[in-house]
């Protein structure tokens, strides 16, 4: 079993939570204006962001 809870977008962004995909995105400046915002609001949570075409992932 997967620990996503989604599988991998093939385009754009997503936000992984304690790595799991939440939230994809079109845009990067739409993933990392969520991504401040989640870890503003809630600090103990690992937020990360998946980039799908290059296929990194990156803390935000």
């Amino acid at each position: 079993m997967s620990k996503s809870s989604r599988n991998l977008p093939t385009s754009g962004y997503a936000i992984m939570i304690d790595g799991l995909v939440k939230t994809e995105f079109a845009t990067r400046d739409g993933v990392e204006i969520a991504a401040r915002d989640l870890k503003r609001r809630f600090p103990m949570l690992q937020v990360k962001i998946y980039d799908a075409v290059a296929g990194q992932v990156s803390a935000s």
